[in-house]
């Protein structure tokens, strides 16, 4: 099978702490690196997603546009 060098899958353990790692792959795959802050988003039925904290902004000028007023 060919590896898609754009997308993976991975499974992780969440610790006694409810902390998780991020697989070195994944990290490499969406470039995050130590010190970096993630935006992680919940949702009842479609579970979690973690973006990079530039998400945020995006998301932030997409509700309120580029000026920053609604």
């Amino acid at each position: 099978m060919k590896e898609n060098k754009r997308r993976g899958a991975w499974s992780v353990t969440v610790g006694e702490k409810g902390q998780i790692v991020i697989p070195k792959e994944a990290r490499e795959l969406v470039d995050i690196h130590p010190g970096d802050t993630l935006l992680l988003l919940g949702d009842v039925k479609r579970g979690l997603a973690i973006l990079p904290k530039d998400a945020f902004q995006a998301i932030y000028a997409r509700i309120f546009g580029a000026d920053g007023e609604a």
